[in-house]
């Protein structure tokens, strides 16, 4: 596997755009969002194609048919507007911008600080408002305990799929890898559940997410797993809880961020918990540690985040000067 040393630089400054910056609102108040653009495209496919009325294998086979399709066109749309950027003055600045707004360090931040800072301050209401903008469980469900460990989740598994996968596919692919993953990702998230109407459908976007995020997911648990010591834990014991636990997540790559997580914190993850869906009975991730966790627990997990991000962009500097 070959990485560019001038795409591991213009992934250093992007990820350095997007936590200085974020998501402007200006911006994207102004014009749509690329991951709005690329949702539309989705739900055109979902409509076009998805027929309730055809046989399930010909509902996966057309879910396959739209994923090919979406994904070339992403890797069509990214090998295009990255050709036309290597040519503008500053191109490499200009093409750092635009990966920037498909990376969301800044963004899980926030929207996680927009959890705890109500919940640190008794708003139990407020804390279920935020929170219900970041996870898909019933928010009315939740007491404090709830919100916080839904929090603190919610930001292992978005750090994964927010932070991680999208530079791990431009550093591998540039611009094309990057807009593909966050296709992918975005499909997994529309039509990827096991809803009546897209499991069948939705099949082949499962399972390419799921393959997309393989590396990813254990790259971003040994992150996690070595930031630890920022929040009071050991980065042994949080590789072992990784290790053991991961596996038990009902997702094949969301559980060694969590497990990770779960053991530099000390705290119990996953678990029995309500979606808008119904209940699931999931096993714990660490749990031997508390299962009460609070305000001060999500203020840790965004310490712990931070670092993680801060080693990420260190390893891409490392491999851009060793490249």
């Amino acid at each position: 596997m070959f990485i560019d040393q001038d795409t591991l630089t213009i992934l250093v400054v992007a990820l350095a755009i997007d936590a200085a910056v974020g998501e402007p609102r200006w911006l994207w108040n102004r014009w749509p969002h690329p991951v709005v653009l690329i949702g539309r495209a989705i739900a055109w496919l979902d409509r076009t194609l998805n027929d309730d009325r055809l046989a399930e294998v010909s509902r996966k086979r057309r879910g396959v048919i739209a994923v090919v399709v979406l994904v070339a066109g992403a890797l069509v749309l990214g090998t295009l507007v990255q050709g036309v950027l290597e040519l503008l003055p500053f191109g490499w600045l200009l093409t750092a911008a635009v990966a920037s707004t498909l990376i969301a360090q800044r963004s899980l931040y926030e929207h996680v600080l927009a959890v705890q800072k109500p919940l640190a301050a008794g708003d139990l209401a407020g804390a279920r408002r935020a929170v219900s903008m970041i996870v898909g469980r019933d928010p009315d469900r939740l007491d404090a305990s709830g919100v916080a460990r839904a929090a603190i989740e919610s930001t292992a598994e978005n750090a994964s799929d927010g932070v991680v996968a999208p530079v791990f596919w431009f550093a591998i692919l540039g611009l094309p890898g990057l807009i593909a993953y966050k296709a992918i990702n975005t499909a997994d998230s529309m039509i990827g559940h096991r809803s009546a109407r897209h499991l069948a459908f939705g099949w082949a976007a499962a399972r390419l997410d799921d393959l997309a995020n393989l590396l990813p997911a254990r790259l971003s648990g040994a992150l996690f797993a070595l930031a630890a010591p920022v929040v009071g834990g050991r980065i042994g014991t949080a590789f072992a809880v990784m290790r053991r636990d991961a596996p038990r997540h009902r997702s094949p790559n969301a559980g060694w961020p969590e497990a990770a997580a779960a053991g530099a914190l000390g705290i119990a993850l996953a678990g029995p918990r309500v979606y808008a869906s119904g209940p699931v009975d999931d096993a714990y991730l660490n749990a031997e540690g508390r299962r009460d966790p609070g305000a001060h627990d999500v203020a840790r997990a965004l310490r712990l985040f931070a670092l993680t991000c801060a080693l990420l962009g260190a390893l891409c500097t490392l491999l851009a000067i060793i490249a």
